[in-house]
Protein backbone atom coordinates (compact mmCIF):
# COMPACT_ATOMS: atom_id res chain seq x y z
CA UNK A 1 0.00 0.00 0.00
CA UNK A 2 1.56 3.32 -1.07
CA UNK A 3 1.48 6.50 1.43
CA UNK A 4 3.02 9.75 1.04
CA UNK A 5 6.30 9.70 2.05
CA UNK A 6 6.29 12.06 4.74
CA UNK A 7 3.84 9.74 6.62
CA UNK A 8 5.74 7.12 5.91
CA UNK A 9 8.84 8.68 7.91
CA UNK A 10 6.96 9.78 10.84
CA UNK A 11 5.28 6.56 11.22
CA UNK A 12 9.00 5.14 11.91
CA UNK A 13 9.76 7.35 14.95
CA UNK A 14 12.73 9.39 12.78
CA UNK A 15 11.03 12.65 12.92
CA UNK A 16 7.74 14.67 12.63
CA UNK A 17 5.65 14.75 9.89
CA UNK A 18 6.30 18.81 9.22
CA UNK A 19 9.95 17.76 9.74
CA UNK A 20 9.83 15.16 6.87
CA UNK A 21 7.92 18.02 4.81
CA UNK A 22 11.15 20.22 5.40
CA UNK A 23 13.31 17.42 4.23
CA UNK A 24 11.67 16.58 1.25
CA UNK A 25 11.27 20.09 0.09
CA UNK A 26 14.78 20.62 0.81
CA UNK A 27 15.88 17.27 -1.53
CA UNK A 28 17.47 14.97 1.19
CA UNK A 29 14.88 12.51 0.60
CA UNK A 30 15.09 9.80 -1.79
CA UNK A 31 12.88 6.74 -3.14
CA UNK A 32 14.76 3.80 -4.64
CA UNK A 33 17.53 5.94 -5.28
CA UNK A 34 15.71 9.23 -6.94
CA UNK A 35 14.94 12.30 -5.36
CA UNK A 36 11.36 13.33 -4.49
CA UNK A 37 9.68 16.22 -4.08
CA UNK A 38 6.45 16.94 -2.09
CA UNK A 39 3.01 14.84 -2.36
CA UNK A 40 5.26 11.70 -3.50
CA UNK A 41 4.00 8.27 -2.28
CA UNK A 42 5.67 5.15 -1.59
CA UNK A 43 5.35 1.75 -0.07
CA UNK A 44 6.94 1.21 2.85
CA UNK A 45 7.50 -2.98 2.37
CA UNK A 46 8.77 -2.84 -0.32
CA UNK A 47 10.63 0.68 -1.67
CA UNK A 48 13.78 1.97 -0.20
CA UNK A 49 13.33 5.19 1.67
CA UNK A 50 16.33 7.02 2.79
CA UNK A 51 16.77 10.63 4.62
CA UNK A 52 19.89 11.81 4.30
CA UNK A 53 21.16 9.09 2.71
CA UNK A 54 20.19 6.84 5.47
CA UNK A 55 17.12 4.15 5.52
CA UNK A 56 14.62 4.49 8.05
CA UNK A 57 14.91 2.86 11.23
CA UNK A 58 12.72 -0.16 11.20
CA UNK A 59 9.53 0.26 13.19
CA UNK A 60 9.55 -0.26 16.67
CA UNK A 61 7.59 -0.10 20.07
CA UNK A 62 5.75 3.41 19.90
CA UNK A 63 6.04 5.30 23.51
CA UNK A 64 5.17 8.18 25.14
CA UNK A 65 6.68 10.17 27.77
CA UNK A 66 5.80 13.42 29.60
CA UNK A 67 8.73 14.96 30.96
CA UNK A 68 8.37 18.15 33.54
CA UNK A 69 11.09 20.10 32.44
CA UNK A 70 13.41 22.37 34.43
CA UNK A 71 14.15 25.78 33.71
CA UNK A 72 17.79 25.88 31.66
CA UNK A 73 17.12 22.95 29.51
CA UNK A 74 16.81 24.23 25.60
CA UNK A 75 14.28 21.45 23.53
CA UNK A 76 16.07 20.64 21.01
CA UNK A 77 17.72 17.29 19.85
CA UNK A 78 20.87 18.81 19.31
CA UNK A 79 22.29 22.59 20.63
CA UNK A 80 25.09 24.44 18.63
CA UNK A 81 25.46 26.17 21.78
CA UNK A 82 26.39 24.05 23.64
CA UNK A 83 23.42 24.43 26.21
CA UNK A 84 21.50 21.10 28.15
CA UNK A 85 19.32 19.91 26.22
CA UNK A 86 15.98 18.08 27.55
CA UNK A 87 16.99 14.93 26.25
CA UNK A 88 19.95 14.81 28.21
CA UNK A 89 16.80 13.90 30.83
CA UNK A 90 15.86 10.78 29.37
CA UNK A 91 18.65 9.28 28.32
CA UNK A 92 17.68 5.78 30.28
CA UNK A 93 15.15 5.93 27.34
CA UNK A 94 16.57 3.17 25.07
CA UNK A 95 14.49 4.53 22.01
CA UNK A 96 14.94 7.44 19.98
CA UNK A 97 12.14 10.19 20.98
CA UNK A 98 11.57 13.90 20.02
CA UNK A 99 9.71 16.88 21.51
CA UNK A 100 5.97 17.65 20.49
CA UNK A 101 6.21 21.07 20.16
CA UNK A 102 8.76 23.08 22.72
CA UNK A 103 9.33 25.17 25.81
CA UNK A 104 11.93 28.11 26.23
CA UNK A 105 14.75 27.66 27.76
CA UNK A 106 13.51 29.95 30.57
CA UNK A 107 10.29 27.93 30.33
CA UNK A 108 9.08 24.83 32.71
CA UNK A 109 6.60 22.65 32.55
CA UNK A 110 5.02 19.66 30.72
CA UNK A 111 6.64 18.69 27.53
CA UNK A 112 5.50 15.39 25.43
CA UNK A 113 8.08 12.79 24.04
CA UNK A 114 7.02 10.19 21.47
CA UNK A 115 8.29 8.30 18.22
CA UNK A 116 5.00 8.11 17.16
CA UNK A 117 4.69 10.90 14.36
CA UNK A 118 0.80 10.24 14.17
CA UNK A 119 0.64 11.26 17.58
CA UNK A 120 2.79 14.05 17.25
CA UNK A 121 0.77 15.79 14.05
CA UNK A 122 -2.67 15.57 16.00
CA UNK A 123 -1.00 17.60 19.00
CA UNK A 124 0.95 20.00 16.63
CA UNK A 125 -1.04 20.62 13.38
CA UNK A 126 -2.71 24.11 14.14
CA UNK A 127 -5.95 22.54 13.13
CA UNK A 128 -6.46 20.53 16.01
CA UNK A 129 -6.52 23.40 18.22
CA UNK A 130 -5.21 21.62 21.49
CA UNK A 131 -5.36 23.65 24.54
CA UNK A 132 -2.27 24.24 26.43
CA UNK A 133 -2.80 26.09 29.79
CA UNK A 134 0.31 28.25 31.35
CA UNK A 135 0.44 29.01 35.33
CA UNK A 136 2.22 32.35 34.55
CA UNK A 137 3.99 34.69 37.29
CA UNK A 138 3.57 38.32 36.34
CA UNK A 139 4.68 41.75 37.55
CA UNK A 140 2.87 44.76 37.25
CA UNK A 141 -0.52 47.30 38.39
CA UNK A 142 -3.65 47.13 37.54
CA UNK A 143 -3.53 43.28 37.25
CA UNK A 144 -6.78 43.12 35.95
CA UNK A 145 -6.90 45.82 33.47
CA UNK A 146 -3.62 44.01 31.79
CA UNK A 147 -5.50 40.58 32.15
CA UNK A 148 -8.31 42.12 30.15
CA UNK A 149 -5.81 42.79 27.35
CA UNK A 150 -5.00 39.20 27.13
CA UNK A 151 -8.60 38.19 27.16
CA UNK A 152 -8.87 40.31 23.57
CA UNK A 153 -7.48 39.87 20.30
CA UNK A 154 -4.23 40.55 19.80
CA UNK A 155 -1.23 40.43 16.90
CA UNK A 156 1.92 38.53 16.65
CA UNK A 157 4.24 38.71 13.64
CA UNK A 158 1.74 40.17 11.27
CA UNK A 159 -1.10 37.36 12.55
CA UNK A 160 -4.07 37.87 15.12
CA UNK A 161 -4.41 35.26 17.76
CA UNK A 162 -7.22 34.33 19.19
CA UNK A 163 -8.12 35.85 22.54
CA UNK A 164 -6.78 33.60 25.89
CA UNK A 165 -8.57 32.20 28.46
CA UNK A 166 -7.32 33.95 31.77
CA UNK A 167 -8.17 32.85 35.26
CA UNK A 168 -6.70 34.04 38.60
CA UNK A 169 -4.79 32.08 40.62
CA UNK A 170 -3.36 34.21 43.05
CA UNK A 171 -2.69 38.01 43.69
CA UNK A 172 0.22 39.90 45.35
CA UNK A 173 1.26 43.24 45.84
CA UNK A 174 2.54 44.46 42.59
CA UNK A 175 1.40 40.97 40.86
CA UNK A 176 -0.82 38.00 40.50
CA UNK A 177 0.20 34.18 39.36
CA UNK A 178 -2.42 33.72 36.27
CA UNK A 179 -3.83 30.44 34.82
CA UNK A 180 -3.10 31.34 30.11
CA UNK A 181 -4.89 28.72 28.25
CA UNK A 182 -4.25 29.33 24.86
CA UNK A 183 -5.65 27.00 21.38
CA UNK A 184 -2.18 28.29 19.15
CA UNK A 185 1.63 27.86 19.78
CA UNK A 186 3.76 30.75 18.17
CA UNK A 187 7.05 31.11 19.11
CA UNK A 188 6.98 32.21 22.99
CA UNK A 189 3.66 33.32 22.59
CA UNK A 190 2.41 33.50 26.13
CA UNK A 191 5.36 35.75 27.35
CA UNK A 192 4.61 37.93 23.75
CA UNK A 193 1.04 38.21 24.82
CA UNK A 194 2.13 39.62 28.15
CA UNK A 195 4.55 41.88 27.17
CA UNK A 196 1.98 43.39 24.84
CA UNK A 197 -0.63 43.76 27.94
CA UNK A 198 2.26 45.54 29.92
CA UNK A 199 3.53 43.05 32.38
CA UNK A 200 6.69 41.06 33.59
CA UNK A 201 6.55 37.49 33.34
CA UNK A 202 9.20 35.72 36.60
CA UNK A 203 8.04 32.56 35.74
CA UNK A 204 5.85 30.54 33.33
CA UNK A 205 5.22 26.70 33.61
CA UNK A 206 2.86 24.50 30.83
CA UNK A 207 0.16 22.83 33.81
CA UNK A 208 -1.85 21.50 30.92
CA UNK A 209 -1.95 20.14 27.10
CA UNK A 210 -5.39 18.95 26.37
CA UNK A 211 -6.73 16.82 28.91
CA UNK A 212 -3.15 15.81 29.96
CA UNK A 213 -2.30 17.31 33.20
CA UNK A 214 1.43 17.68 34.88
CA UNK A 215 -0.24 16.93 38.41
CA UNK A 216 2.80 16.11 40.77
CA UNK A 217 5.64 14.93 38.48
CA UNK A 218 8.72 16.05 40.12
CA UNK A 219 10.82 18.38 37.71
CA UNK A 220 13.57 16.95 35.69
CA UNK A 221 11.50 13.41 36.16
CA UNK A 222 9.52 11.53 33.30
CA UNK A 223 6.81 9.20 33.02
CA UNK A 224 5.16 6.88 30.54
CA UNK A 225 1.28 7.80 29.25
CA UNK A 226 -1.45 5.11 30.15
CA UNK A 227 -3.05 4.02 27.33
CA UNK A 228 -6.19 6.45 27.64
CA UNK A 229 -4.43 8.87 27.97
CA UNK A 230 -2.61 8.45 24.87
CA UNK A 231 -6.39 7.50 23.35
CA UNK A 232 -7.86 10.98 24.95
CA UNK A 233 -5.09 12.94 23.31
CA UNK A 234 -5.96 11.67 19.78
CA UNK A 235 -9.38 12.27 20.27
Amino acid sequence: MTERVQKIISAAGLMSRRAAEEKIARGLVTVNGAVIALGARADAETDEIRVEGKPLPKAGRKRYVMLHKPRGYVTTMKDEKGRREVTELLRDIPERLYPVGRLDMDSEGLLLFTNDGDFANRLTHPSHEVEKCYRTWVEGDDVGMRAEILRAPMELDGYEIAPAEVDFHALFPGGAVLDITIHEGRNRQVRRMCELAGFKVTRLVRIREGGLTLGTLPRGKWRELTDEEVHKLME
